[in-house]
């Protein structure tokens, strides 16, 4: 399901456990700069995270003897060179020229790091490659339309997408048109669409979230709220799977830099994927096509000008699911880079104040779909092709990027 069509490679078997792994640390700095203090949305922190790793991967790549394929560059190595020291420049380099404000922080940040790498020619070396992987990923990045002058439609008539309450935004339309990491378009891997306004299929979506979505249902389970809310922090739990998998598997610096820049890839270009969809398919969000439920010439929905979610619905169109398609794409990357489905994890989110366990990817993106419809936000039509989409893209960074040389 989560990667169709492939001939696996062999399994990665677990490293020896470091006390730690560069790569995770350095994740998790990078999430203090992109949440922690610059608060990046969903559809902004994909970037931001991807050009960290990939310049890291590139970096690692490099001075482990370029035993997969580049992603942009490979500085020349000897292989005598510090890894960390190299993750280390990499990293700070990217998130440096990502957010400039922070440089006091950052700086100290970097310099604390390399403290603790003993002085000579391995570290000196290390940091020339990493500062060389990251320049060509900044360089790369250059005006590839990050938070560029799209907006979305505003539509009128039956069907169309509409600003929603409570907060009535519309934001973040610039992302279906950013350049992507791998995926040759944005558009290169359009959706179905929704159902017509008149089918059995919208029928059957209208009234499933009509009823498991509202904001006072009587049907939804204390447990299916509580999916609801963990899946729609938007310091995404994805964040923390990805750190624990690796941690758990012990994966050493190469490994964990291979894995963390394929599932960054794959995700982001789903989600720049996902919202060129949104875009073209423009279609309403379920509280919108409740409380206006009498004009879309369907018999079957009634309208409730009342009704609202129990989530706070997001400020762009319904179809596809950004969320899913995210999911989708990290989940497959994975499963695919270990070559199993059923390792277990589980994340804490403070939205939910809860934490959820999970036994194999594919149950988490199972729930995720679900959750979305418990949450009264989407559709699951959108919710099902978001998840589609997602798995195609990381079908193409997986078959394209990052192999064995």
């Amino acid at each position: 399901m989560l990667v169709p069509g492939f001939v696996l490679a062999s399994p990665v078997q677990p490293a020896a456990a470091a006390s730690t792994n560069s790569v995770i640390v350095w994740d998790e700095y990078a999430q203090k700069s992109i949440w922690d203090v610059a608060a990046q949305g969903p559809n902004v922190q994909g970037r931001s995270f991807t050009m960290v790793h990939g310049a890291i991967y590139d970096a690692v790549n490099a001075i482990s003897g370029k035993p997969y394929q580049p992603y942009l560059v490979a500085p020349p190595a000897t292989g005598t060179e510090s890894k960390d020291a190299a993750v280390a420049a990499a990293a700070h380099q990217v998130l440096l020229s990502l957010f400039p404000g922070q440089q006091p922080a950052l700086q100290a940040q970097y310099d604390a790091y390399l403290a603790g790498i003993p002085d000579g020619p391995a570290k000196t070396g290390g940091i020339a490659i990493g500062n060389q992987a990251a320049a060509a990923m900044i360089a790369a990045r250059v005006n590839d339309g990050y938070l560029g002058p799209q907006t979305w439609v505003h539509g009128a008539t039956p069907g169309a997408w509409r600003p929603v309450p409570p907060n009535f935004g519309s934001d973040g339309a610039w992302t279906g048109f950013m350049k992507p990491f791998a995926i040759p378009s944005a558009a290169a891997f359009r959706t179905a669409g929704p159902p017509a306004l008149t089918s059995n299929a919208y029928t059957k979506d209208f009234n499933e979230v009509k009823k498991i979505g509202a904001v006072n249902s009587t049907t939804r389970t204390a447990d299916q709220t509580d999916s609801a809310r963990w899946w729609h922090d938007r310091r995404l739990t994805e964040w923390e799977i990805k750190r624990q998998v690796a941690t758990n598997r012990g994966l050493n610096t190469l490994q964990a830099a291979r894995m963390f820049a394929m599932a960054d890839v794959a995700a982001t270009d789903a989600v720049i994927a996902c919202y060129e969809d949104k875009y073209f398919w423009n279609f309403w969000r379920p509280v919108t096509a409740i409380q206006l439920a009498d004009t879309d010439g369907n018999a079957a929905t009634v309208a409730d000008p009342t009704w609202m979610p129990v989530l706070v619905t997001p400020p762009f169109p319904d179809h596809p699911s950004g969320h899913t398609c995210y999911t989708a794409a990290t989940m497959a990357t994975l499963a695919y880079f270990y070559q199993r489905d059923n390792i277990s994890f589980s994340a804490f989110s403070p939205a939910s104040n809860s934490t959820r366990s999970f036994t194999s990817f594919s149950s988490a993106l199972i729930e995720v779909i679900n959750a979305r419809v418990w949450g009264g936000i989407h559709f699951r039509t959108a919710d099902n092709q978001g998840a589609l989409l997602g798995a195609k893209v990381a079908a193409y960074t997986i078959a394209h990027y990052f192999r064995p040389s």
